[in-house]
């Protein structure tokens, strides 16, 4: 059985370090590499630049990291959106190893 895999999206780089960190700190998950997104109108957010952090672990494990990580991006920035998919298919699999960072 694959891993859970929980989302947090955040606004800005430092509050996504600051995320992963406060998630691994509070369960036993891993952090994966993160995504990003600026999206249309980037201008008109706290922070033109959206990071997605992603943390693999028993759903029990990420369900906790998630609650550490929003706490502490709250406290930098702002929180948009979380998620945890328990099991994810193979081609979703395929779809988290893509990140946006990697792009020059």
């Amino acid at each position: 059985m694959a891993e859970a895999v929980g989302f947090i999206e955040v606004y800005g780089l430092v509050a996504a370090f600051v995320a992963g960190d406060a998630g691994c700190k509070a369960a036993d998950v891993r952090m994966e590499v993160f995504d990003r997104n600026k999206p249309a109108k980037a201008d008109t957010l706290p922070v033109p630049l959206i990071v997605l952090v992603k943390f693999r672990g028993s759903v029990a494990a990420v369900e906790a990291a998630l609650e550490a990580a929003k706490d502490a991006a709250n406290n930098v920035t702002a929180v948009i959106s979380t998620h945890v998919i328990a099991n994810p298919e193979s081609d979703t699999e395929k779809m988290l190893k893509l990140s946006g960072l990697d792009k020059k």
